[in-house]
């Protein structure tokens, strides 16, 4: 990180957290990290590092018309990059959609067996996630004996790293392997989708220091509805009534569950401001995410073309951060320290790619549908898991308001369903 912000950082800690400065003033240099919305800072400078610059260089290679003047061995690259491989009139209809399996076309023996295997797969890889997660952020390592308090592991922003490396392995090998088709979005279209993808995943580990495990789980259940209002306003699509009445009944349940939390015998399941706001801050990242990729699905990619393209930016973006701020090198130290969580940072990242993949085989295969179905399914077990392990106290309010959500959560999916239906057996209308 530059020399200069160390000299900020004190006073930024005193301008916004004043309650920080009761300590000595030497402290605050080695105390800043312990300040959420300044790692948050630190990490969007480390970002425009990379940013800026590129920003700059697309804007010299679309002024200085490169693509028609362009040569050399860096010409195919930059071409990619910048321009793509092909103009938007090149549009097709969804992959997916068009190589879905149909239901009938096998016996149905292997279509269940199908199912079961992509609903464990994803109850597995994503229940497990869901508990190391927890595990890592909210739990020491290193205790000798239970009165020893151990060394907690607080850099999110390397987690993220992790599992964006390993997914960007997985499909790339995918695209090696597999033939994939030829798309014509410019590669840095897919930075914008990275960027909220890491801030989103940055948000939800950093958010369990702050917030239980179950009230991350509904708020991530409730994202329905800033992911509507992105739409309107990054798609300007338009939606049902139904759509607007199960999302304000997630909001009601959610708010029920809020309301009713208390703080029970540990920590973790206090709800504080700053989880609120950093819980905010992941759902409007997300929803922004899911939007901007719906617009690039627009070119002819597949699936593991878009997990390759942001998945690329995002270890760039992570590794130059990490790198600068001298974190990447701490985080690696704490791991050669503590083995178990080597292991458990591992075995995040694994189960993270392995639910990527299960997501775009049961979308190809079920459609969305069943996935949503599954996966709704997943957040419940989720909550459950996680009271069971680690204490949660739930009331029964709160326990109602959890099953506001779902019930609303199943209406919804019920309900397009429905529609897709009655769009389909519509007879054609005569011209």
């Amino acid at each position: 990180m530059p020399s200069f912000s160390w000299r900020v950082w004190p006073a930024l800690v005193g301008l916004f957290f004043p309650h920080a400065v009761a300590a000595e003033e030497p402290s605050l240099l080695d105390g800043w990290h312990d300040v959420w919305f300044l790692r948050f800072l630190v990490n969007m400078l480390g970002y425009a590092t990379i940013i800026v610059p590129g920003y700059f260089l697309i804007s010299y290679f679309k002024r200085s018309n490169y693509l028609d003047r362009g040569s050399g061995l860096c010409y195919p690259a930059i071409k990619a990059c910048v321009f793509g491989g092909e103009d938007k009139s090149g549009l097709l209809d969804d992959v997916s959609l068009s190589s879905r399996n149909e239901p009938d076309s096998g016996s149905s023996l292997k279509h269940a067996l199908r199912l079961i295997f992509c609903a464990a797969g994803l109850q597995v890889s994503y229940l497990t996630w869901g508990v190391l997660q927890e595990r890592v952020m909210t739990r020491s390592y290193g205790a000798a004996s239970p009165d020893q308090e151990g060394e907690k592991f607080k850099d999110s922003q390397f987690l993220v790293f992790m599992n964006r490396i390993l997914a960007l392995t997985v499909s790339g090998l995918w695209c090696v392997l597999f033939k994939q088709p030829r798309h014509g979005a410019p590669m840095y279209k897919y930075s914008f989708a990275s960027l909220s993808n890491i801030m989103s995943s940055w948000c939800q580990y950093e958010a369990l220091k702050f917030i239980s495990f179950p009230t991350q789980v509904l708020a991530k259940a409730s994202k329905v509805i800033p992911v509507m209002l992105m739409g309107k306003i990054v798609s300007r699509k338009s939606y049902e009534y139904w759509e607007y009445f199960t999302a304000a009944l997630i909001s009601v349940g959610v708010s029920m569950f809020l309301l009713s939390s208390s703080a029970g015998k540990h920590p973790s399941t206090v709800t504080t401001f700053s989880g609120v706001v950093i819980l905010v801050g992941y759902i409007v990242f997300d929803s922004f995410t899911s939007n901007w990729q719906d617009n690039l699905f627009k070119y002819k990619m597949s699936s593991v073309q878009m997990m390759f393209g942001v998945n690329l930016f995002s270890c760039l973006l992570t590794v130059g951060s990490l790198l600068e701020q001298g974190a990447f090198f701490e985080s690696l130290s704490f791991m050669a320290r503590h083995s178990e969580f080597a292991f458990h940072a591992v075995l995040l990242s694994v189960c993270s790619a392995c639910g990527q993949l299960f997501i775009f085989y049961t979308i190809n295969q079920f459609g969305a549908a069943v996935f949503t179905i599954i996966m709704t399914l997943r957040q419940a077990f989720a909550i459950l898991l996680s009271c069971f392990l680690y204490g949660h106290a739930v009331t029964v309010v709160g326990g109602f308001g959890i099953a506001v959500v779902f019930l609303a959560l199943f209406l919804r999916v019920y309900a397009r369903s429905r529609v897709k239906s009655s769009r389909q057996s519509a007879p054609p209308q005569k011209v």
